[in-house]
């Protein structure tokens, strides 16, 4: 086992493509963070303010179900957690992931993916759910990312 995990959760596929390549540029275990209803194209549309998303979005207090909560968190130090942005922050998601499990001590490393804006309010957002945590901003990647940049950002950490 890795002492280094990439947790992701991606809803059209982007981010988990970009997993994938740190996890391999990186030699970390990876988990995926599947939600226990999967998102539609039409839960995604973010410009239809009634969308499962948009709603999510709205309630800071939203914590979608988990599909499972297998991942092994307790072997690993360091955990490049990622995600697309979505209104600037985090899905909330993230939140319900690092809620079910006990990140104290945990250095856990953002990375997203978006198609132009940044981390925006992303850590101040999720430290709560992981207040044992250091939680640092990480970098935002586009699909077409290199393993080569991504090793290059896996080796800071």
């Amino acid at each position: 086992m890795s002492n280094k995990l990439v947790a992701y959760f991606s809803a059209s596929g982007v981010t988990g493509s970009v997993a994938k390549k740190l996890a391999e540029a990186s030699g970390a275990d990876i988990y995926e963070i599947k939600p226990a209803v999967s998102y539609t194209s039409a839960d995604l549309n973010w410009q239809n303010s009634n969308s499962r998303s948009s709603i999510e979005m709205k309630d800071k207090s939203s914590r979608p179900e988990l599909a499972d909560t297998n991942a092994k968190i307790e072997g690993h130090d360091v955990i490049f957690l990622g995600f697309p942005i979505w209104w600037y922050v985090a899905p909330t998601i993230i939140n319900t992931f690092l809620e079910a499990y006990d990140f104290s001590g945990k250095k856990i490393i953002l990375f997203a993916t978006s198609g132009g804006s940044g981390f925006g309010n992303a850590v101040s957002g999720l430290q709560p759910s992981a207040p044992n945590a250091k939680i640092i901003e990480g970098k935002v990647f586009r699909r077409s990312v290199s393993v080569e940049e991504l090793k290059k950002f896996a080796e800071n950490f």
